[in-house]
């Protein structure tokens, strides 16, 4: 290719990436409209934070890591928002403690905006006044911010489903979505045992966060894997076979965090009579039996798993599974924010891509050959990778165009607040 072919084409890269900056952007405004202006303080767990608090912190990332970085003299909005909405950089100074998020009744959510419209607005302004070896580097960098962006995107939604159920009278985020279908009997799906390749190769031009790298390969011994998602009316079987009182299913430290938080049911779940409800973006909704089971545990899937005789996969073998299916299913895209029934074709595993994110037993660790991101962005997976388990395969709530077969999820065992769910697995013997 000349020259000009390849200026052509760095052209059209910085074009769609640049599309894509402001679709992502915009489309993380748009999430928020529900909200009212009081809804924007509102954080009820040390897991979750504040709506305004995610709009300042994805436009903090692209002030630090691409602004400071690349515009000569710039300045900030505000100096003090470096304290306030820095997540958890520590080589970039201290930082307001996750708890303490709730108190930011200032800035307004109107500065709030505006520092999003100011960071933006630098963002584009630097594009096309850089040098070529800075250009190249400022796009990968603002590449790595689309998708951290989009991450929030899911956050922000798990956030706001957290906090309005803790609210008595259960607000709405959007109006109720009625789903209907049925959902097929879950068939096993056998693999014999051999080598596999998984991850991404280091060489790869897609987008992956390191955690995903290096391609390498593993040995799976046989095993078989279930078609289709666990689903409600399944751990109703478990909860009312006294799932949730027999230690025998529990891990000791899941049996520990089951009796002080006193769980009897997956989070979300209440019952009035006989009836089963279940908290949505929608508000309270009867539980419809077919659809999978979300927001359990890691110690709660495990604990199904082995009442049925089961286990969960590991991440490797769910991910050779999850090769065999094209990557479409229920994202954020269809604004369909709980799960729903299958809708798309599968030749052998429904709902493998979407839906709810998958526990696997594997625990959160670095592939061969990891390198962390570059760019001052080490602290982004790395310092994570300790007693925590890998979920795949992305949620309702997870954007499609940020989503890889290989993308590794990952959350404490006890956390239940993301759209997590369960597919079973057993050894071939």
């Amino acid at each position: 290719m000349g020259t000009s072919g390849l200026e052509h084409q760095r052209n059209v890269q910085i074009s769609q990436l640049i599309t894509k900056f402001m679709m992502v952007r915009k489309k993380t405004e748009q999430l928020c409209l529900p909200l009212a202006d009081d809804d924007f303080l509102l954080t009820v767990t040390e897991d979750t934070s504040p709506p305004k608090w995610h709009l300042a912190h994805t436009s903090w990332f692209l002030e630090n890591f691409i602004l400071n970085k690349y515009k000569k003299g710039y300045e900030a909005f505000r100096p003090e928002f470096n304290f306030l909405f820095n997540s958890y950089y520590k080589h970039l100074g201290s930082y307001l403690p996750k708890n303490r998020r709730g108190v930011l009744s200032r800035p307004t959510v109107d500065e709030v905006f505006q520092y999003r419209s100011f960071v933006t607005e630098g963002v584009l302004g630097l594009i096309g006044s850089l040098r070529s070896e800075e250009e190249g580097s400022m796009m990968k960098m603002l590449e790595i911010a689309i998708n951290h962006e989009q991450q929030h995107q899911e956050l922000l939604l798990m956030d706001i489903k957290r906090s309005f159920f803790e609210n008595p009278i259960r607000p709405h985020y959007q109006n109720e979505v009625f789903v209907t279908g049925e959902t097929e009997e879950s068939q096993w799906r056998v693999f014999h045992s051999g080598l596999v390749k998984v991850g991404i190769p280091k060489e790869s031009r897609g987008f992956s966060f390191d955690n995903e790298k290096d391609q390498h390969k593993v040995w799976l011994e046989s095993f078989k894997l279930a078609s289709h998602l666990v689903t409600n009316d399944e751990y109703i079987s478990f909860i009312e076979d006294g799932g949730y009182d027999n230690s025998r299913h529990w891990l000791a430290d899941g049996w520990e965090i089951k009796e002080k938080e006193k769980w009897q049911n997956p989070l979300y779940w209440e019952k009035s009579g006989k009836t089963w409800w279940v908290m949505t973006l929608s508000g309270m909704v009867p539980l419809v039996l077919s659809l999978p089971v979300a927001h359990v545990s890691y110690y709660e899937a495990m604990a199904f798993a082995k009442w049925k005789g089961c286990r969960l996969p590991t991440e490797f073998e769910w991910e050779t599974a999850a090769r065999m299916e094209p990557v479409k299913g229920q994202f954020l895209e269809t604004s369909i924010m709980d799960p729903e029934f299958s809708t798309e074709d599968h030749q052998a595993f429904s709902q493998i891509h979407g839906t709810v994110w998958e526990w696997t037993q594997s625990s959160y660790h670095a592939y061969p050959g990891f390198n962390p991101i570059q760019y001052g962005l080490s602290e982004y997976n790395e310092k994570f990778m300790c007693n925590q388990f890998v979920l795949r395969g992305g949620s309702c709530i997870t954007p499609e165009s940020h989503y890889r077969c290989t993308y590794r999820n990952f959350y404490y065992p006890h956390q239940r607040w993301m759209y997590s769910g369960i597919r079973i697995a057993q050894d071939l013997i």
